[in-house]
């Protein structure tokens, strides 16, 4: 019996079917079950041997799991996670997702390993028939229905048709909303709103700790506690303001004395620097037609005029506004206006160069321009902007006034005839004067508005002398003396090519036939005015650095008097020189001074006649280029 028994379990082993649930890795499947698959296995027989077996009376170790097993149905899992598919994602969202959200990581490892224990218990083992095979998925299915139920929200149960997934989510929402409704915070945000607009800065400051008697302070100077080394303190000084006019006050109208600041007035060399300025005019020169050199033989004149630390003085005291040469031929004479309202003169024939200085106090304020009197070069006519016109006369030793306005600041003047008895004078407002020397008394006067806010410089044109140049804030403008009249007058030219603040326009000294500007954009120009029409002709452009700062005097381009086709102009370059340049812009030469030119030189001026150069700066030294 038994062994005609183990024949029919061989053959009926060769016939049975083993079920296996086999996962390929590397092949594309479309569907995928979780049930057992039966396969036919090929190559050996197994042998099947049925034990009676119960699962209440199971135990761990009771049985030895296969490991391949375990390994194949640890990779069926991971092969369910990847899968793309609808079906795959419900199956595998039904398994772990609602652990993973219900429990911690703890649990769900736990619940993995349980699911894999059931599919190598149930691949393992063979029962006699197949309603006694164990379904996974049947057994997931309804464990996991029964932990949905468990986490269903009240209220819910309308939503039959949600997965429980979808119903675990809603229910997230609805207690996540409920929470953040009881927190309250849109009315916590309200109440702070309106807390930080009541509130107010404090009413009462914190007050400061009063100081012990006792307690030594920090040092403090004694001039700030006004006692004396000797600890007596001193006497109090007076409270009244002190008025910036009170500094310069107006010197008294009429004529003043010509006392010198620096000698004694009853000295023997004063005397005799009087006598010799009275005696000096009276040999001048007449005037001859002059014709103008060549650039090559100018050049070599310039070449030969040298500096020396005797041509160099400390003339005024400040900054030197305006200069000019004597045209005596025989002596060197040269005057200087000072921000300070002094006019200094240095005779240079003197010697020792002390002696020959001599400086004089006809105003109040800046000197801003100097003329001797074509007509009479004994007299020597100052401008300041305190509203004063003076005429120095060396042979009466006495600075007279010619022309007084206290309500306004004057800014430049000169002679519209060649007597010097009629000037026209430029007011710092915009407005002119036209003053005559000849009426007895106090000189009358026309006062014109012109069509400038401020006038800097006026020229008046060496030939045709009823025209006259006038500079202004941004304009130039040229005028018709026949044509003036109170009411505020059009003029007969305006030059509107300059882009910011003018320094100076002055005619060319023999004929008038051209006109230069100074500009603060860098830039000279040069105009053409032998025809003065309704335009006059920009010529030359000459690129120059005129930005002196606050502390320097302005440029101003001059001409030179015996040739009228160069100006002369400072320079802010290294070294310091004083340079010159053709009217077609080209440089013609420049005045080096090494250790004796060691600053800028604002304002220059030319002899008329012979190859000297007087160039003043900013502290009222003078340095003299001669030959």
């Amino acid at each position: 019996m038994s062994g005609s028994r183990a024949e029919a379990e061989e053959k009926v082993g060769s016939r049975q079917r083993l079920q296996v649930n086999e996962y390929k890795e590397n092949q594309n499947i479309a569907y995928v079950s979780l049930r057992p698959v039966q396969t036919t296995v090929l190559g050996k027989t197994a042998k099947v041997y049925l034990v009676p077996f119960s699962l209440s009376s199971y135990k761990p170790d009771q049985l030895k799991r296969s490991k391949s097993l375990l390994d194949k149905n640890s990779n069926n899992e991971v092969a369910c996670k990847k899968c793309k598919k609808a079906e795959i994602k419900k199956t595998c969202r039904r398994i772990l997702t609602p652990k993973m959200e219900a429990t911690s990581s703890k649990a769900e490892s736990t619940l993995q390993k349980s699911s894999l224990d059931v599919h190598a218990e149930s691949n393992k083992w063979q029962y006699k028939s197949t309603s006694d095979t164990v379904i996974l998925s049947a057994d997931t299915e309804s464990s996991q229905d029964g932990d949905s139920d468990e986490g269903t929200t009240p209220g819910m149960d309308d939503f039959s048709g949600l997965s429980p997934y979808e119903k675990k989510r809603l229910k997230n929402i609805s207690e996540n909303a409920n929470f953040f409704a009881s927190l309250q915070l849109s009315e916590s945000a309200a109440r702070l709103r309106e807390m930080i607009k009541k509130r107010q800065p404090p009413e009462s400051k914190r007050k400061k700790p009063k100081k012990k008697e006792n307690e030594t302070g920090c040092r403090r100077s004694m001039r700030l506690l006004k006692v004396d080394p000797s600890g007596v303190s001193l006497p109090a000084t007076p409270t009244q303001p002190i008025l910036v006019a009170d500094e310069n006050p107006l010197l008294p109208p009429g004529p003043l004395e010509m006392t010198s600041e620096n000698r004694d007035d009853n000295s023997e060399l004063f005397k005799g620097f009087l006598q010799t300025w009275a005696e000096v005019s009276k040999t001048r020169s007449k005037n001859t037609e002059k014709e103008l050199s060549s650039i090559k033989s100018y050049k070599a004149n310039l070449n030969g005029m040298i500096i020396s630390e005797d041509t160099v003085y400390k003339v005024t005291k400040g900054p030197i506004f305006s200069m000019a040469l004597h045209p005596s031929e025989i002596r060197t004479l040269v005057a200087a206006g000072a921000r300070s309202g002094q006019v200094g003169l240095w005779d240079l024939t003197h010697q020792p160069k002390e002696d020959g200085v001599y400086i004089f106090q006809p105003h109040s304020q800046p000197v801003s321009c100097l003329y001797f009197s074509p007509a009479n070069p004994a007299h020597l006519l100052s401008l300041s902007y305190d509203g004063t016109l003076r005429c120095g006369d060396f042979s009466r030793a006495v600075f007279e006034e010619v022309y007084r306005d206290e309500r306004s600041s004057f800014s430049s003047f000169d002679f519209l005839a060649e007597d010097a008895s009629t000037l026209i004078v430029g007011h710092w407002d915009g407005s002119m004067s036209l003053v005559d020397r000849r009426t007895p008394g106090t000189s009358c006067e026309k006062l014109i508005n012109s069509s400038l806010s401020k006038i800097r410089t006026v020229h008046v044109h060496p030939v045709h002398r009823q025209y006259f140049i006038t500079a202004g804030l941004r304009d130039i403008h040229i005028y018709d003396a026949r044509c003036l009249n109170r009411s505020r007058i059009k003029p007969l030219i305006s030059l509107t090519e300059h882009t910011k603040s003018i320094a100076s326009a002055y005619f060319s000294p023999l004929t008038g036939n051209r006109v230069v500007t100074t500009c603060a954009d860098c830039k000279l120009r040069i105009f053409d005015s032998s025809c003065i029409s309704s335009k006059i002709p920009l010529l030359t452009t000459i690129r120059h650095n005129t930005i002196t700062g606050r502390w320097l005097t302005r440029f101003q381009a001059v001409w030179d008097p015996k040739q009228e086709d160069c100006i002369i102009v400072g320079s802010m370059a290294q070294p310091r020189r004083v340079e010159i340049f053709h009217e077609r812009g080209k440089w013609v030469h420049s005045f080096l001074g090494g250790e004796c030119l060691a600053s800028v030189c604002s304002i220059n001026a030319m002899h008329p006649t012979r190859y000297i150069l007087a160039g003043g700066n900013s502290s009222g030294r003078i340095h003299v280029f001669m030959n």
